[in-house]
């Protein structure tokens, strides 16, 4: 078998856009023949999932898998919500979700991992990519697991069994009632989908958020004159103003805004008989932090129409 080399590799990703991994493959599969390699990654669908790699891929669904006290949620993207509605994507986000339960929350794990029917998980993403003609990535995952208790989800704008556009899990410790722990679970999963804290407590705030906030309120204060012992004052009162704001435990209950979540998870031990502990979430929001594109529509039209 002819050596494989690194610019046989570079020409066939030149020549059908295919991932490099894949374009090794297939030269050792066809014993280095050129044509031949691009047309095996042409019948596996490769290289026309490759093609349409560069398409912005922000709609799909948030999945999400659950399994004694372990939950998973997972974010697969498609270009339109069209695809989104297809039921072999849904089936694909919902197996997706299955196999992060085992394989865990890294990415590349997840695609490499065995799916039902034969292949791997990225292998059925580029084969509906193929078949549907856009582009679709597994873009994050995340587990959440106790030792007792519960991980409770939420998702909302649902499509069906585990799919929805946002999607919350919710990890509560306790040795408590099963139901209680489960009913209140759901209550704080619903309430982090309304209120997206950004973090747990005030030490789980990223420290480079807190200096940021404190830097603005720092030269807020400063612009009033004051002396710089009561500037301190003011911004740590803002601190905490700001941590009642964005903590899951010091937020409102939205069910109950008389009370924060950590008072209600508080006062739930009581009905479930034992301590609660709120170990965690996680919130998927579909697409946030892509930027799209934009376009004038209008302009498209008059364009393709000569205009």
């Amino acid at each position: 078998m002819p050596e494989i080399t690194a610019s046989m590799v570079k020409e066939l990703r030149e020549k059908t856009d295919a991932g490099m991994m894949d374009c090794k493959a297939a030269l050792s599969e066809t014993g280095g023949d050129m044509e031949a390699a691009v047309d095996l990654l042409r019948k596996k669908g490769l290289a026309k999932a490759a093609k349409k790699a560069g398409r912005v891929a922000a709609e799909g669904l948030i999945g999400i898998a659950a399994e004694g006290t372990k939950a998973v949620v997972v974010e697969l993207n498609s270009e339109t919500d069209f695809v989104a509605r297809n039921d072999s994507f849904q089936a694909l986000v919902r197996n997706v979700a299955s196999i992060a339960l085992k394989a865990g929350s890294d990415v590349e794990a997840i695609k490499a991992a065995a799916y039902p029917g034969g292949g791997t998980a990225q292998e059925a993403i580029a084969n509906l990519v193929a078949t549907i003609g856009e582009n679709m990535s597994l873009r994050r995952a995340a587990v959440l697991s106790v030792p007792a208790g519960v991980v409770s989800s939420y998702l909302h704008n649902s499509v069906g069994d585990g799919l929805g556009k946002i999607g919350v899990i919710v990890a509560l410790e306790s040795t408590g009632n099963a139901e209680a722990l489960a009913a209140l679970g759901r209550q704080v999963a619903m309430h982090v989908a309304a209120a997206n804290p950004v973090a747990l407590d005030s030490v789980s705030v990223d420290p480079a958020v807190v200096a940021r906030e404190r830097n603005v309120l720092s030269e807020k204060a400063k612009a009033t004159g004051k002396p710089d012992n009561v500037i301190e004052k003011i911004v740590e009162s803002g601190l905490k103003t700001f941590f009642k704001e964005v903590c899951l435990v010091d937020q409102p209950f939205i069910h109950d805004p008389s009370k924060t979540v950590l008072q209600a998870v508080n006062e739930a031990a009581k009905a479930a008989g034992a301590p609660i502990a709120l170990k965690g979430f996680v919130r998927f929001a579909l697409g946030e932090g892509i930027e799209k594109e934009t376009s004038d529509f209008a302009a498209e039209v008059a364009a393709a129409a000569g205009g």
